[in-house]
């Protein structure tokens, strides 16, 4: 077997990686702040107050709002994720095999995106109901009202993100699930990954945190979390003669951070 490896090959693979983690990688990555080509271990997320309006004399100067600006700090961390590959000639004409690995790096990459931004939405302490009951249309609610109570904007931004029970329980509740409250088109079996209810796109998600015997389900706004990433994928191929085997190697510098706790809204939904 050559040793040697052509450098347009690489670049198309880690392009195709790249391309993977963009498509599939991550489901939450798009809910969120994101900013990328970060220089240096981390970047900042800027939060601001609320202003105020009022009158001016004629002539008079504007009056100052004297809005508050704080910088909140997003560190970022190097995650690997690397696979041996015996025949890696065999990748170069076989695209479904250079897919299959492509991909395993990248939904690597993307559940730890995914788990980075549950790790900052689980500081939360904004919590709807109790955590002795399912996701029920009462904590729903109660959720509704604290998420416009903080003038959580209602701008077509908000997300909630919840487990498959708590997707299922939802189907049982006819303002959500039902044609007559939402129409056909608009039905959760049509698209299974996502759904617009109350002006929130309702995720589901399998990676979400269960503490003790509850899971803890988000409702937030996208400006509440600020993801941040350096070279977004870079994938680095090597060989290894002792082990007469191809490394491949895709790594990511990223990080996540609670950016406006008042943007989050915490359902402590029982699984049995």
């Amino acid at each position: 077997m050559s040793i040697s490896i052509d450098q347009a090959f690489v670049r198309q693979f880690e392009a195709e990686v790249h391309e993977a983690y963009q498509r599939m990688g991550s489901k939450l990555r798009q809910t969120v702040r994101s900013k990328g080509d970060v220089l240096g271990s981390s970047t900042t997320f800027q939060k601001v107050g609320q202003g105020a309006a009022s009158t001016k004399s004629r002539h008079g100067l504007v009056p100052v709002m004297s809005v508050d600006h704080t910088a909140i700090e997003c560190v970022l961390t190097d995650y690997y994720a690397g696979d041996w590959i015996d025949k890696l000639d065999e990748m170069k004409i076989n695209i479904d095999e250079r897919q299959v690995i492509a991909n395993a790096g990248a939904y690597a990459l993307g559940r730890k995106t995914d788990e980075l931004v549950i790790t900052a939405l689980d500081a939360s302490v904004n919590y709807a109901g109790a955590n002795t009951d399912g996701l029920t249309k009462a904590k729903v609610l109660t959720a509704f009202e604290m998420m416009g109570a903080a003038d959580v904007p209602d701008d077509g931004q908000r997300f909630a993100v919840i487990g498959w029970k708590q997707w299922a329980e939802l189907l049982d509740i006819p303002e959500f699930a039902n044609a007559e409250y939402v129409g056909q088109e608009a039905l959760p079996w049509r698209d299974t990954q996502a759904k617009r209810w109350l002006g929130t796109t309702w995720v589901p998600h399998s990676g979400l945190t269960l503490s003790g015997s509850a899971r803890l389900c988000h409702w937030y706004h996208r400006t509440a979390i600020g993801h941040g990433s350096g070279a977004d994928v870079q994938t680095d191929i090597t060989w290894h003669g002792d082990r007469a085997a191809w490394f491949v190697a895709n790594m990511m510098s990223q990080g996540a951070v609670m950016i406006e706790p008042a943007g989050v809204v915490t359902l402590r939904c029982f699984e049995a």
